[in-house]
C-alpha cells in the first residue's frame, strides 16, 4: 500500500478494510476511486496463518457493500499470474475476466477482473 497516497484511500472515494484478531492484522484490502463509476480493489491479502478461513471473501463482501454505499455501480481489479488461489477466488465470487482463461497464465501480464454491483 506504500506505493499509493494514502489519501487515495479516503472515503468517500476510497476504502480501507483491516481484519484483526487478537491484536494482529490477519487480513486486509482496499480500494480507490477508478473513475466515475468503478473502484478499484487493492491489496486484497490474507495472512498465510489464516488462510482457508474465508477472509478473502470476507474481505471481498464487505469492500464491495462499502463501494455500493459510495455510488460506484462496478469495481475492477488486477492480480498476477502466479496467484492462482486469487484468480479462483475472483471467478467463484463473480467478478468476470479480462483475459483468455484458456490462455497461458504466463504469457498474461496482469490478470484483469470486473464485477458489475447491485444497488
Amino acid at each position: 500500500m506504500r506505493r499509493y497516497p494514502a489519501e487515495e484511500f479516503a472515503a468517500p472515494h476510497g476504502a480501507l478494510l483491516i481484519v484483526q484478531e487478537h491484536g494482529q492484522s490477519v487480513a486486509s484490502g482496499a480500494y480507490r476511486r477508478y473513475d466515475r463509476h468503478t473502484a478499484e480493489l487493492k491489496r486484497i491479502w490474507t495472512h498465510h496463518e489464516h488462510r482457508r478461513r474465508g477472509l478473502a471473501r470476507f474481505v471481498l463482501a464487505r469492500l464491495e457493500a462499502e463501494a455500493v454505499r459510495n455510488g460506484y455501480r462496478s469495481l475492477y481489479l488486477t492480480t498476477g499470474p502466479r496467484q492462482p488461489e486469487a484468480k479462483h477466488l475472483y471467478l467463484a465470487t463473480g467478478y468476470q475476466p479480462g483475459f483468455d482463461l484458456d490462455a497461458d497464465p504466463e504469457s498474461i501480464t496482469h490478470l484483469a477482473f470486473t464485477k458489475h454491483l447491485l444497488a
